[in-house]
């Protein structure tokens, strides 16, 4: 089992008290005051789904850009045709191309965040499935990161737009911030990324969708919070 420290242990017993689940602005003022160490901790925002994650037609995953940021950059590839190369480096992608970007990351490079595609170039960014697939890195469709419009794309994604999906119990975990963030900038992320996921109900899933959700730190226990 794992020990928690002394200052974990405090913010538990300041939240025993505290009836749970509570408002969304609450429970960010009690995040804030746990606000401790010396660096700028992540926020992170948890749902509880009504779905059986093992129905396929009940998957939820996508991706978003939260109206505040979530308070760094991301490192973006681009594959696609030599002719947008230049384009997408401009937008902010740390290596674009095609042939010689897939070899790239075959020869073991994978110093990056994010990779997106043209449909076009999923016929050459396929050969990576062993590579990138495990790491969560693998361009998809249901994802957003293949995309016509790459340009755009490594934009948004190197501006911090995030993938999301659900995991075996049903929970989808998303970055909504750091601690240092203004409450109402937290709350503006975690309000727009509930209202996306409230738009993304499968149709085949029945019952109560949002069932629960709770807010923590890095180094902070989470807080339940209210979720209709």
């Amino acid at each position: 089992m794992r020990k928690r420290g002394k200052r974990y242990k405090q913010m538990l017993e300041a939240l025993k008290d505290k009836p749970q689940p509570m408002e969304l602005g609450e429970a960010l003022k009690i995040l804030k005051q746990f606000d401790t160490t010396k660096f700028d901790q992540t926020v992170e925002f948890v749902l509880n789904l009504g779905i059986d994650p093992r129905q396929s037609d009940q998957q939820v995953r996508g991706s978003i850009a939260l109206p505040k940021g979530i308070g760094k950059t991301r490192k973006v590839i681009a594959f696609c045709d030599d002719s947008e190369a230049e384009a997408a480096k401009e937008a902010g992608a740390i290596e674009a191309g095609g042939e010689s970007l897939v070899k790239k990351i075959q020869d073991g490079w994978l110093d990056f965040d994010v990779a997106l595609a043209t449909p076009a170039m999923m016929r050459l960014v396929g050969r990576l499935g062993r590579i990138l697939g495990p790491q969560g890195k693998m361009p998809s469709p249901k994802a957003g990161t293949v995309t016509a419009d790459i340009v755009t794309g490594v934009k948004e994604y190197s501006a911090g737009k995030l993938e999301f999906r659900n995991d075996s119990g049903g929970n989808v975990h998303i970055v909504v911030g750091k601690l240092s963030f203004p409450e109402e900038d937290l709350k503006e992320n975690i309000e727009a990324f509930v209202a996306h996921i409230k738009r993304m109900k499968p149709a085949s899933a029945k019952g109560t969708f949002l069932k629960k959700a709770a807010v923590s730190a890095t180094m902070s226990p989470g807080i339940s919070v209210a979720v209709a």
